[in-house]
């Protein structure tokens, strides 16, 4: 399957407006979406198991950078609009992950500590979301799980929150992902609008198929631990 996204591409038609053959697509999409859960658990668990021997060494690893909390926790969008809590191997500074002001890091942050890079380039700082795809706050693929007031763009009077960018509803309707279209598709520090309308295409034309193949990318890129230096990929 090949996904291209510019940024003037028309998106297609909400499912509410499609025809009766979009709709027996629709009902597929339920059965994927059921397949898609029970994926979900299986692989976290599986994950989680495989994983368990490392969370202490991550713990101790972070604990002795700076003395600080080795968890960041962080309120995030969930389905249809509802929050929840996930947690974060921290790769911040003590300091900056107490910030009440939410700003996502770019290339070369500063607030970033030397573990935390090896943390974010091999996505380890993820692992405790598995937790959160087992309770079923999240997916392994879906778009990013947004952070509460999350600052994306810096303005003097107004800074622009995720909120206040066009596909932000679109992207509530489908559990948040460990991964998404525009991670793997998109360089980390793009446009944030042009990442939404990725997420919304991926909202509307998400198959079981287009998931697996988006957590085998994504599984590639950590053990290259390249998600902090990779180019855009296209599928």
């Amino acid at each position: 399957m090949r996904v291209i996204v510019e940024e003037g591409d028309a998106l297609p038609a909400t499912s509410a407006t499609q025809t009766d053959d979009a709709g027996n697509r629709l009902r597929v999409r339920k059965g994927d979406d059921r397949a898609k859960r029970l994926m979900d658990i299986s692989l976290a668990a599986l994950m989680l198991a495989a994983s368990a021997p490392l969370w202490p060494v991550l713990a101790l690893a972070i604990k002795l950078t700076d003395g600080g909390r080795v968890f960041y926790r962080q309120q995030r969008w969930g389905l249809n609009g509802s929050r929840f809590v996930t947690l974060k191997f921290r790769s911040m500074e003590n300091r900056a992950s107490s910030d009440p002001i939410i700003r996502p890091a770019t290339p070369g942050d500063g607030r970033v500590t030397k573990v935390g890079r090896l943390l974010r380039a091999c996505g380890l700082d993820e692992l405790p979301q598995l937790l959160n795809i087992l309770y079923g706050d999240m997916s392994f693929v879906g778009p990013r799980a947004l952070a509460v007031g999350e600052i994306l763009e810096e303005r003097e009077a107004n800074p622009v929150t995720a909120e206040d960018i066009p596909g932000f509803a679109q992207r509530l309707s489908v559990r948040p992902g460990l991964t998404s279209l525009s991670t793997v598709m998109l360089p980390k520090d793009c446009d944030a609008r042009l990442k939404f309308r990725c997420d919304v295409v991926y909202v509307r034309t998400r198959s079981l198929a287009l998931d697996l193949k988006l957590i085998a990318v994504s599984l590639l890129v950590s053990f290259r631990g390249r998600w902090e230096s990779r180019e855009a990929k296209i599928l």
